[in-house]
This record gives structure tokens, C-alpha cells and sequence, in this order.
């Protein structure tokens, strides 16, 4: 299901596209000036999954040193559990063996099963949990689930 998407570097004029469906086709994850500032960063990099000149998803990784954080894989909600967040984490760990990394992190939010089995699957290790770090609007607060791949 993965046939004619391209994935490439983002650009703020991507980010512009998408600003208005943040939210509401993404999930509510970070707002528009955190991602931003995120894209504008120099120690990080981020890619787009295009569909017929749709952005239908996007990832981003921070590289500090010689190791890297994966800050996000986000896909359009219509796209979801077609491939696409393979195909981004694949090139992020892609981008990773580029600049030379020897472990890339992550944080999941322990109610995302679906993010959890795709990280599983490209052989991510669980490595502990922070405790009520997701805040939600009702009274439950959910874990991170930290992992890691060594490269």
C-alpha cells in the first residue's frame, strides 16, 4: 500500500501546508511554532511521505553527538496502517547510519500500541518508563515508554 509515496527532507513551506490540520488530520502532538522551531533546528532533521502531492505524514530525529532521538512519526489519520510509518522510521534509521549514530532513543506513549509494535519490529529495546509523563485531559495520566536501537 506504499506504491507512489515519496519521502523527502521537510521544508517550512510543508509545514505551512499543514499547519491548519495539525490537529485535526494529525493528532494533537505539538503545536505549529514547537515544530517550527523543530524543523529550523540545526541538529535536526525532518522528512515528509507524499501522495499525489498530498503530505501525508512526517518524522522527525535530533542527532546530538553520536547518538540520536527520534522526536516524531506522525501520519495522516486516513493513511494510518498502511505502511507509512515503516517507510519513515526506515528512513530515519537510514538518515541515522549516515551521520554515524550508534543508538537512536525514542519515547511512546504507552496507550500507543500500534507505535509501540512498529518500533518493536525494527528491533527497538524497551529500556525503561517514565512514569504519568503524558498528560491527558482526564484524570489519567499515561507512561513513556523509552527505547532504544543500537546501530
Amino acid at each position: 500500500m506504499t506504491n507512489n509515496i515519496v519521502i523527502r527532507k521537510m521544508t517550512l513551506n510543508d509545514l505551512e501546508m499543514i499547519k491548519d490540520i495539525l490537529i485535526s488530520d494529525f493528532d494533537e502532538f505539538w503545536n505549529y511554532i514547537t515544530l517550527k522551531n523543530e524543523l529550523c533546528s540545526d541538529n535536526s532533521l525532518y522528512f515528509v511521505a507524499v501522495k499525489n502531492n498530498d503530505i501525508i505524514g512526517f518524522a522527525g530525529i535530533k542527532f546530538i553527538l553520536d547518538e540520536a532521538e527520534i522526536m516524531n512519526i506522525v501520519v495522516h489519520k486516513n493513511y494510518r496502517k498502511l505502511g507509512i510509518g515503516s517507510l519513515l522510521l526506515e528512513n530515519l534509521i537510514f538518515e541515522s547510519n549516515k551521520h554515524d549514530i550508534k543508538i537512536v532513543h525514542l519515547e511512546v506513549n504507552s496507550n500507543n500500541v500500534a507505535g509501540i509494535k512498529l518500533y518493536e519490529k525494527y528491533h527497538f529495546e524497551k529500556d525503561g518508563v517514565r512514569k504519568g509523563y503524558y498528560k491527558n485531559s482526564g484524570s489519567i495520566n499515561n507512561d513513556a515508554i523509552l527505547m532504544s536501537l543500537h546501530i
